[in-house]
């Protein structure tokens, strides 16, 4: 099968030495290909734009590349990137926004929601042939997105503190008035007037700024999965992107059979993904066949055997399932943080996830000005090499 996939991923700007955020977007994506790489809402966040692959190794690769340059870019400046849904010290409203009209409205608008919109996710992309098709693949996936973002689950701390929460993201993203489990819907239609509706009501400006777990593009013929933090392994965003094609392809083709089928009833949902953030993949989510609570590690089992056919369909089924395997033994990015933490200290969370984010691991704590450069060449999570060409570009 050939359907395409895509990423975007947000990165997080901190000073080397403090750890904190820097508002120096602007500075950073001037050293960078304006394909490829944008500003966000805030000057302390960078969005980078993948490829469109058919392969999980390709898009490994184009991962890796970008997230090389991107910290060559930031590291000339002598800062650094991580991808987590929170950076451990940022402080609260520390945000400088970036000057666009949008943005400065965002923040006129929304205030401290948008004041304290620190925090950076993974959103991927994957083909889809019509609106139509997108609207009934989105109701028939929707129960399974929290098991989705218990994988990526990265940010506990906030503002130097631990929140309890493995995606402390979640709770912040979901301040915003479209944010959250998306509804049923008959077709694009009626999907495009709800939204239409939510524009002439004044509660968000344009169609962009539905933030629903998972979204029809606005401009793009592609299904959008939202709901993740940003990962710091990029195998963990290759992993929800292999998860979230399989569930794209298995809902279509239920849907070609007739057998796609919703009760409607998504108020649930939004305790499902409350407990998904809460737990990561260390404690319980809910089972969206039983709706009742399993550990989080059978639920995560119990959705990759439904996923089975598709993933083996795309040549998928060896690497996501390794990646699954290591995922369950390893544990969330939010445990490690955590670990680290109570371990060393936030500094040191800061060290991991730089490290990380270059695809490096940290053994042992570094110096400020001893830190590790990637070293050579990256094998992607099947041992490609990461050199394959990257022909178009997902982008807002």
């Amino acid at each position: 099968m050939n359907v395409r996939i895509g990423v975007e991923e947000e990165f997080h700007l901190l000073e080397v030495e403090s750890g904190l955020l820097v508002p120096r977007a602007d500075r950073v994506l001037r050293r960078l290909p304006s394909r490829g790489f944008t500003a966000e809402l805030h000057q302390s966040t960078v969005e980078s734009n993948s490829g469109v692959h058919t392969s999980l190794d390709s898009l490994y690769a184009d991962l890796s590349r970008t997230r090389r340059r991107l910290d060559t870019a930031a590291s000339s400046l002598g800062l650094a990137v991580v991808a987590a849904g929170t950076a451990p010290l940022a402080p609260a409203a520390s945000g400088h926004p970036t000057a666009d009209a949008r943005y400065r409205h965002m923040v006129e608008e929304y205030r401290q929601v948008a004041d304290e919109q620190l925090i950076c996710g993974a959103q991927i992309h994957v083909d889809i042939p019509d609106r139509d098709t997108a609207v009934g693949v989105m109701c028939a996936i929707s129960p399974w997105l929290p098991v989705l973002l218990a994988l990526s689950a990265s940010s506990p701390f906030w503002q130097g503190s631990d929140t309890g929460y493995a995606s402390w993201r979640t709770m912040v993203w979901q301040r915003w008035p479209t944010a959250g489990p998306v509804g049923c819907y008959a077709d694009a239609a009626q999907y495009d007037a709800a939204v239409d509706e939510l524009v002439r009501a004044g509660i968000i400006s344009d169609p962009g700024m539905i933030y629903w777990d998972v979204r029809p593009s606005a401009h793009l013929p592609t299904l959008e999965l939202r709901i993740c933090d940003a990962c710091p392994r990029v195998e963990t965003v290759v992993l929800i992107a292999g998860l979230f094609r399989a569930l794209v392809t298995d809902a279509r083709e239920r849907r070609t059979a007739g057998a796609l089928t919703c009760d409607g009833h998504h108020e649930w949902l939004r305790g499902a993904t409350w407990r998904a953030a809460r737990s990561g993949l260390e404690g319980t989510l809910v089972d969206p066949r039983t709706r009742r609570e399993a550990p989080a590690a059978r639920v995560v089992r119990k959705l990759l055997s439904r996923l089975r056919p598709a993933l083996e369909a795309h040549g998928d089924w060896q690497t996501v399932s390794g990646l699954t395997r290591r995922a369950l033994t390893e544990g969330s990015a939010a445990r490690s943080i955590r670990r680290t933490a109570e371990e060393e200290d936030l500094l040191a969370c800061v060290d991991m996830l730089i490290a990380e984010t270059r695809g490096e691991r940290r053994n042992s704590r570094p110096s400020a000005h001893g830190r590790r450069k990637p070293r050579g060449s990256v094998t992607g999570p099947a041992g490609a090499s990461a050199t394959s060409g990257t022909p178009e570009v997902i982008s807002r």
